[in-house]
């Protein structure tokens, strides 16, 4: 009776992917599942992770008439059987782990596997967003040039320490080691230059300090083993600044062929609202790049600046027509509620905890912009003071995310109405509750006049 009723429920559901297989992702070895009717004999098969066996797991899928792939992303192990598949001419599937959890029982690669060609096949996955083409070089790239940068300033902390240690103030008369007084200083002690007037010559007139607080603060004891350490914390750093260069060269050459490929109007540049240049900003024209790639300028949104919509673009790409709405865009972001409800009671609406590099963006542009005198900076204060910074990034984060995505989706110029703007919105507000709240109890609410 219960085997019955098991196969009366399995025929409630209608395949989706006949042609459907899945792949347990391991370290050492993947475990392949096809349908059991492709090879009866042996319906799931462990292959190994080097490039002969990936093709050779590639031959059996054809030999098995397999069009679809499903496969979790496990680590970094996915990436070359993806490739490799997709240069194929498979359609892989990458699906979160959350939502291909194993059914109560037996935990095993086999079990995994064909559990994972199951649900494929009944069309239960969701596939995970991925770029493809130049955007995936584009964004390659880009992390590459994240490590870069955070390799970089690891050295710019061991040159801050040599100088420490040999009591070299240089910290407290410049703002920045890496700008152009404090470099200039730096090689000037590492090409074995003692005198601290001298010194304080390689200062920058732009430099707030005095040619005097520089001298006094760059008196040091110049210890052979201290100078030696600093003489190769810099050769570490120009190391690391040569390579961000050449990530640079590699990430234009990705859009321009980008733009070549774009069938963008030609409206032109507006004005640009950044006039400073950020650190560790490209060393091209970031801003004109993309302009010519999206035809919209992205760094018209408030909190978004040439750097930063790059690294936007190259996680979510130049076409948001994977997601429906802004909505969709948000929730896939982990910036929008996910309410729990059961019963008809809300139990939980919590936003989920994710590792998403574009939502990790947009908050900092949420942080960024709520120091600043516009709508979105009048809305994060007033969040931040009734209910906690943390709550108030993840709420602006959100309101600029669906600014990038109307800008980048729809075209949508964004205008900033100003600070003043949202303050009277607020107070209309406000003001309407009271009268509602007033009205309800009996009262009328009546605008105090002013003595004459």
């Amino acid at each position: 009776m219960e085997k019955s009723r098991r196969h009366r429920a399995e025929r409630e559901f209608s395949c989706t992917h006949p042609d459907a297989g899945a792949i347990d992702i391991g370290s050492r070895i993947h475990v392949a599942a096809v349908p059991p009717d492709r090879d009866p004999s042996e319906p799931v098969r462990t292959f190994g992770t080097c490039t002969g066996d990936l093709q050779r797991l590639a031959d059996w899928f054809e030999r098995c008439g397999v069009r679809t792939i499903a496969m979790e992303s496990t680590g970094v192990y996915w990436i070359p059987a993806f490739e490799i598949l997709e240069q194929r001419g498979f359609e892989v599937m990458l699906v979160n782990a959350r939502d291909a959890k194993h059914v109560p029982g037996r935990k095993t690669d086999v079990s995994d596997a064909q559990w994972l060609q199951r649900l494929h096949e009944y069309g239960l996955l969701r596939a995970s967003f991925r770029p493809k083409g130049e955007l995936a070089a584009l964004r390659a790239y880009l992390r590459q040039r994240e490590r870069l940068l955070d390799y970089a300033a690891s050295h710019i902390q061991h040159m801050q320490k040599a100088l420490m240690q040999m009591n070299v103030q240089l910290h407290h008369v410049v703002t920045d080691m890496t700008g152009a007084t404090g470099m200039r200083i730096v090689r000037a002690i590492v090409e074995g230059e003692r005198d601290p007037t001298k010194l304080a010559n390689h200062r920058d007139p732009l430099c707030h300090a005095s040619m005097e607080e520089i001298a006094a603060a760059l008196t040091g004891n110049w210890r052979e083993e201290h100078v030696f350490a600093l003489c190769q914390s810099v050769e570490l750093y120009d190391t690391y600044q040569a390579k961000i260069a050449q990530c640079d060269a590699q990430v234009e050459a990705v859009l321009e062929r980008l733009r070549s490929a774009a069938a963008t109007g030609t409206q032109p540049l507006p004005p640009a609202r950044h006039r400073q240049a950020t650190a560790n900003a490209p060393s091209f024209d970031a801003r004109s790049a993309l302009h010519a790639v999206l035809g919209v300028d992205l760094t018209q949104i408030h909190g978004l600046g040439p750097s930063l919509a790059l690294k936007l673009v190259g996680e979510c790409g130049t076409d948001l027509s994977a997601w429906p709405d802004a909505k969709h865009f948000t929730s896939w972001l982990c910036l929008a509620p996910s309410n729990k409800i059961s019963g008809g009671k809300i139990l939980s609406t919590r936003t989920r905890r994710s590792g998403s590099r574009a939502a990790a963006l947009l908050r900092l542009a949420a942080v960024t912009v709520g120091r600043t005198q516009t709508a979105l900076g009048a809305f994060y204060r007033r969040l931040s003071a009734r209910i906690g910074k943390a709550k108030a990034i993840t709420a602006t984060a959100r309101k600029i995310a669906v600014l990038f995505y109307n800008t980048l989706r729809h075209g949508r110029a964004y205008a900033d109405p100003g600070a003043s703007y949202y303050e009277q919105r607020y107070h209309a507000r406000v003001l309407t509750n009271l009268q509602r709240r007033a009205k309800s109890l009996g009262y009328v609410l009546q605008k105090e006049l002013s003595p004459t």
